[in-house]
């Protein structure tokens, strides 16, 4: 029989999907990052450039249900979910009453993870990773059982498949647990057992890695290059106060409780793990939401520890206005934070954006939407144009299309209604997604604005013919000017002026690791 709680679990579920499904409006196509990691499911393999194989699973899973938009927003939905589930149990497992749960729920619902279970990346499942195995030690050390050692191996395993960020967890998890007494899970034969488990479960990834030369690392030293040197350490800081701004006091409440509240000593190593994290990932200049899975298990130390507090007496009626303060404090984040009105009614409405500095770009500039609202746009645009100038080339079968970022490639062979269209780039994964058996007679360029000035200049002396067939004409969009570029009938081999191409962009970049 299902009581009064599971009933209560289970509307929070459902009002999580209700909710992410209404996040995003129609007019809005999806993100450049999701055009790739879909495009993933048609070349399974252990690894890619920049990821691990576990999206790319979750990809193929999504074609296999007909590769729709509903079905690309279920699974980021779906890892949300299931990271209240878990915040549920753990708040159980530490003795939580019925205020506890309902808080920890509300707080995890109304957060920065609404934001992050909006888009199909691997964030989503990595916050779900991380409240996992931490929700797993807080089981072992309530339990001592040992099968939480192989649990927690598989997790891991699952964790470091996805993003090799998991990482972080164990390094602030290890010297925390050293600092307490629970230091004797050292001791137990079952903990290496469960380590090598969780190697031999990662290692056809990091087979694939030796034998491709590891190019995690050149995504590693090109994000260090072009992007973590960016970052500045208070920005982080700030980050980690705003990603779960109404649920802040929950999180301090937590941290409080964990040096002081007698149930919660045999976890105090939490303390200390937070502290180690965080200091880590400062150290490294590391983006602001490499973070964000560090938090919902606190949430559950402080749900408990506020519903303890607030059990009985005049204290009672506090529990209310602590459940109405994640949800106030998210109404005015969820005005801005999301596309969920038109890009249209966001352009005439713009000075909470403005004020924010939302409008402001990574090309120093303001524009009209913020740049990951116009992340979004142009890109059915720019595949039907694709389509209809595919349509009347000759010799289509003899056609290749190479695009400048892997956002076109991507938005290109999602959207395109011609299935034998499978555009290619010299960016990220698809520089080893290139096919050219088959003799190529034509070449549709899509190149972005700037750099495209020269390109017939350039391109045309390999061609007969060469014409700027198109562009995208979305002015809000962040591809806006794109060009379109058609050269048939070829005077060279181009087959094999792409292979000599293709191979010394691989050299170049296993030669600047």
């Amino acid at each position: 029989m299902w009581n009064k709680k599971t009933f209560i679990l289970i509307g929070f579920i459902l009002l999580k999907f209700l909710i992410q499904y209404n996040l995003v409006s129609p007019e809005y196509d999806l993100q450049r990052d999701e055009y790739l990691h879909l495009d993933q499911a048609s070349h399974l393999a252990w690894g890619f450039q920049s990821l691990p194989p576990f999206t790319s699973w979750i990809s193929y899973m999504i074609k296999l249900l007909g590769n729709s938009v509903f079905w690309v927003r279920f699974f980021p939905a779906l890892f949300g979910a299931l990271t209240i589930l878990v915040v549920w149990k753990a708040i159980e497992t530490l003795k939580g009453n019925l205020f506890a749960l309902i808080l920890g729920s509300i707080c995890i619902l109304f957060s920065a993870l609404l934001r992050l279970n909006m888009l199909f990346q691997p964030n989503s499942f990595d916050v779900l990773c991380w409240t996992t195995f931490y929700f797993i030690l807080i089981k072992y050390f309530s339990s001592e059982n040992k099968k939480w050692f192989f649990i927690g191996a598989i997790v891991f395993a699952l964790a470091s498949l996805n993003k090799y960020n998991f990482v972080f967890l164990l390094i602030g998890v290890f010297p925390a647990i050293l600092l307490t007494e629970q230091r004797k899970i050292y001791t137990r034969k079952e903990l290496y057992l469960a380590g090598v488990l969780g190697f031999l479960l990662v290692l056809p990834n990091l087979l694939w890695q030796y034998n491709n030369s590891f190019p995690v690392f050149h995504h590693l030293k090109e994000l260090a290059d072009t992007q973590l040197v960016n970052v500045n350490r208070f920005d982080f800081f700030k980050g980690q106060l705003l990603f779960y701004i109404g649920s802040l006091f929950v999180i301090v409440f937590g941290l409080f409780a964990l040096l002081s509240y007698s149930p919660f000593k045999k976890y105090r190593f939490f303390f200390w793990a937070i502290i180690f994290t965080l200091a880590v990932f400062a150290y490294l200049k590391a983006k602001d939401y490499y973070a964000i899975g560090i938090y919902p298990i606190y949430i559950a130390f402080g749900s408990v520890y506020l519903g303890y507090l607030l059990e009985s007496g005049w204290k009672k009626y506090l529990q209310p206005i602590a459940i109405a303060i994640p949800l106030l404090l998210f109404i005015p984040i969820y005005k801005i934070v999301f596309p969920n009105n038109s890009p249209q009614y966001t352009v005439e409405h713009s000075e909470p954006y403005k004020k924010f500095g939302l409008l402001h770009w990574e090309d120093g500039k303001d524009h009209e939407l913020p740049q990951d609202f116009a992340d979004m746009l142009g890109w059915k645009e720019l595949a039907e144009k694709i389509d209809k100038i595919y349509s009347k080339l000759p010799n289509k079968e003899q056609t290749i299309i190479i695009t400048d970022n892997y956002g076109q490639a991507g938005a290109i062979n999602y959207y395109s209604k011609n299935k034998q269209i499978k555009a290619v780039s010299f960016n990220a994964d698809y520089i080893n997604w290139f096919e050219l058996e088959n003799k190529i007679d034509n070449l549709i360029r899509v190149k972005e604005f700037d750099g495209s000035q020269d390109e017939l200049k350039e391109t045309s002396p390999f061609f007969e013919t060469s014409i700027l067939a198109d562009s995208i004409t979305n002015t809000l969009a962040r591809e806006y000017k794109t060009r379109i570029f058609i050269f048939s009938k070829a005077k060279i081999d181009i087959n094999k002026r792409l292979k000599t191409e293709v191979e010394d962009l691989k050299n170049f970049k296993s030669n600047n690791d």
